[in-house]
């Protein structure tokens, strides 16, 4: 496994996957700024077992946390957050 990308506290941004192909990321995160909250652990990437990739190289699935209102639009309540496991080839540095 290589070094990860990223730590607790970073702000990423969810990579907008325009594939036909199967990907684990949700449609509606795709694209979107969070906050890495926790490292889940090192797993193969689930889109290459999904390819057939028999022997998928294990990289860093981090915590991610989302605003509702970066999610679904200011219409939300803004104390309500959303988290999802993604993998480390999911997500970009949040440049400020």
């Amino acid at each position: 496994m290589t070094a990860r990308r990223f730590h607790i506290g970073d702000t990423v941004r969810t990579r907008a996957h325009g594939n036909g192909g199967h990907t684990r990321i949700p449609r509606y995160l795709r694209g979107r700024r969070g906050r890495i909250v926790a490292l889940a652990g090192s797993f193969p990437l689930a889109d290459d077992r999904a390819r057939g990739v028999r022997d998928a190289q294990c990289t860093a699935v981090y915590s991610v946390r989302f605003d509702a209102v970066e999610v679904w639009g200011p219409e939300c309540d803004a104390n309500v957050t959303i988290a999802a496991d993604l993998w480390e080839s999911y997500l970009e540095p949040e440049h400020a």
